[in-house]
């Protein structure tokens, strides 16, 4: 059962928090606007398509925003009860500080499974409209497309690689498919100095081509000068857009890496990443919660305005971090998981570290 000051610390927690939820969103659309007001004009948007983007950039910003957003809403709050000696009045009639937190924790369980199901099965939807917009209207369709040493299983058999694809003239450069038998020796190996996609009819040119077949210990080779031929595999096979795990729910995006896994593609990681985000953003809700409560019932000289101060700091800390591990794990080939998980254990430990020094 919820106390009269279970409801009380509860209802100050969730309004402060949509209420700076719903006053910066307002302010993300109007300065977007603002930006790209020209292009809609000159490219004639139809009304109905811009309400529909904004629509999926209202999802978008406000799923990325929450936990910082929480952080300062749960600072400010707090910070006012501090300043109007409330924290002191509840911890001096017996009340532990571990039963002031209980509030807090039930409001964090709500912001979190929001999150969680916001990132999982709302924001995928309408981040797959955002982009599409985005490259259709801002960037003369044009899409962010991984294009470099591309290396992909595109059936249980076959692999292909390219060392570069031309997204704009669907070219690629330096590609080979080769072919393995159920025991897993080489059957054929066939590879061209560039493969370009005709569109028209939707088969691909090899120029330069070559193919070896390797059977009964034996190697035949035949050349040509160019050839056109259809290929099981797609564009999106050999340059998939970057941001395709963003626009699948938390069932898609299981089944994705582990169709990416099973055709060794280089970007598995990048996509990994994204899961364990979506797992991790629920659980940095309790942490930021822990830490805002921390730093703002103490009663401080500077008040709110120190506080607040100090939460930016932690939050850009906190930001800095997710982006150089993100880094890391998709650039460098560093683990997805302790990506992840070292921000989290760090800003557990100082929420630990915040709540002893606290509670004294």
């Amino acid at each position: 059962m919820l106390t009269l000051l279970d409801r009380y610390i509860l209802k100050q927690y969730l309004l402060t928090f949509f209420g700076i939820l719903f006053l910066f969103i307002p302010i993300g659309i109007l300065a977007s606007l603002a930006e790209k007001i020209n292009k809609i004009i000159d490219n004639q948007v139809p009304m109905d398509e811009v309400i529909d983007y904004y629509l999926n950039f209202t999802l978008v910003l406000g799923n990325m925003l929450m936990p910082i957003l929480l952080f300062l809403a749960i600072i400010f709050f707090t910070s006012r009860l501090t300043a109007r000696t409330e924290v002191v009045a509840i911890l001096s009639s017996g009340v532990s500080y571990r039963r002031f937190l209980r509030p807090y924790f039930i409001g964090a369980t709500f912001v979190a499974i929001l999150i969680f199901a916001m990132g999982n099965f709302f924001v995928p939807k309408a981040s797959a409209g955002y982009h599409r917009f985005e490259s259709r209207y801002f960037h003369n369709n044009k899409e962010d497309r991984n294009t470099r040493n591309i290396f992909n299983q595109v059936d249980d058999n076959q692999f292909v690689y390219v060392s570069y694809f031309d997204p704009k003239r669907l070219i690629g450069y330096n590609f080979t498919l080769e072919e393995f038998d159920s025991i897993g020796q080489l059957k054929y190996k066939m590879s061209s100095a560039n493969i370009r996609f005709m569109a028209a009819d939707s088969t691909y040119r090899l120029t330069s081509y070559k193919k070896r077949i390797f059977e009964d210990q034996k190697e035949v080779i035949y050349q040509k000068s160019r050839l056109d031929t259809v290929f099981q595999f797609t564009i999106d096979d050999l340059m998939p857009v970057s941001y395709i795990a963003e626009t699948k729910n938390l069932f898609e995006l299981n089944q994705f890496i582990r169709d990416q896994k099973r055709r060794g593609s280089p970007t598995v990681n990048t996509y990994v990443l994204e899961k364990y985000k979506r797992w991790a953003i629920p659980i940095s809700a309790y942490i930021l919660t822990l830490i805002a409560v921390a730093v703002s019932s103490v009663k401080r000289r500077g008040g709110l305005g120190l506080n607040l101060a100090f939460g930016i700091a932690i939050a850009f800390v906190y930001v800095f971090f997710d982006k150089v591990f993100a880094t890391l794990a998709e650039q460098a080939g560093f683990s997805p998981f302790w990506a992840v998980s070292l921000p989290v254990l760090f800003f557990g430990s100082l929420a630990a570290l915040l709540l002893s020094r606290a509670k004294r």
